[in-house]
């Protein structure tokens, strides 16, 4: 679907590491988009001349300095060269920090919210989870923009009724566990108002109920998401990082991950990632 769309280019920040590089070119390569390579060049020449890479099919800006080549990416979005921004290897505050600049960056309004996408080897569809990355605890109106941006960035690439499942440790309301409370406020609020249009929402539900229809069976669950969630929305960033790591690193499942609800896509995978996850993040910012 990626390669359908045409004139996108990527700004990458502080671009010299070789998984990161390795998905530019590939990128480049399928006609997914162009690259710019924003970074310290003499490191960038050392670790193509290491892979075998071709620099002439990027578009190199030369900044030693991770923090200056940060700004100097978000700067070429700003002013249009680029749509869509991608961090390096360089740490998430950083690049957010740049991104979040009140008078140079990518501000839209909207609250941001991460969302990545994995496929997972046992289940039959992609699977979405929010948020991994950038809200912390997030309150009762954040959760609701996080569940917008996921529904309305499915919407792109064809998903035109998602289903959202809102995590708990368990499928009922329990005073002890108050986002069990919070999440059937916002599957009533979805059903009585004109907020997270669009889409199918349930909740409480428990991981298992959300992608699993034997366990809704066993448990006697009757839910319209129940064993074919799109989305996964966690309470909290501990478990969407759990989550996210868990389904990379222990299942193996392919999977990529973005920013959305900035003025453009800010492609946001962990360092440690593959240069498959940060192509296929590429790929996503590109329908996003």
């Amino acid at each position: 679907m990626a390669r359908k769309k045409v004139n996108t280019t990527v700004a990458v920040a502080a671009a010299a590491s070789s998984y990161v590089m390795k998905a530019a070119a590939e990128a480049v390569r399928l006609g997914i988009a162009k690259m710019i390579l924003v970074g310290c060049a003499s490191k960038m020449a050392e670790i193509a001349a290491e892979e075998g890479l071709d620099l002439s099919i990027f578009k190199i800006v030369d900044e030693p300095d991770n923090m200056h080549a940060c700004k100097a990416a978000v700067k070429l979005v700003a002013q249009g060269e680029a749509n869509a921004l991608m961090k390096g290897d360089v740490d998430t505050s950083s690049i957010m920090r740049a991104a979040l600049d009140r008078e140079h960056g990518m501000r839209s309004g909207k609250k941001l919210s991460h969302i990545a996408a994995f496929e997972p080897p046992h289940y039959h569809k992609l699977l979405f989870i929010s948020d991994c990355a950038i809200n912390i605890a997030p309150d009762h109106d954040t959760k609701i923009e996080i569940i917008e941006n996921c529904v309305n960035a499915l919407h792109h690439i064809g998903i035109e009724k998602p289903k959202v499942a809102l995590l708990a440790a368990k499928e009922v309301v329990d005073e002890k566990m108050p986002i069990t409370a919070t999440w059937a406020g916002l599957v009533t609020l979805h059903k009585s108002s004109d907020r997270m249009n669009d889409c199918i929402v349930d909740g409480p539900l428990a991981l298992d109920n959300a992608v699993s229809k034997e366990a809704c069976e066993i448990k006697g669950i009757n839910s319209p998401v129940g064993g074919d969630a799109d989305i996964l929305i966690v309470p909290d960033i501990e478990a969407g990082n759990i989550l996210y790591k868990s389904l990379s690193f222990i299942t193996k499942a392919k999977n990529g991950g973005v920013v959305v609800g900035a003025k453009r896509p800010i492609i946001l995978t962990s360092r440690a990632d593959t240069a498959e996850s940060k192509l296929i993040s590429i790929a996503l910012s590109v329908l996003f």
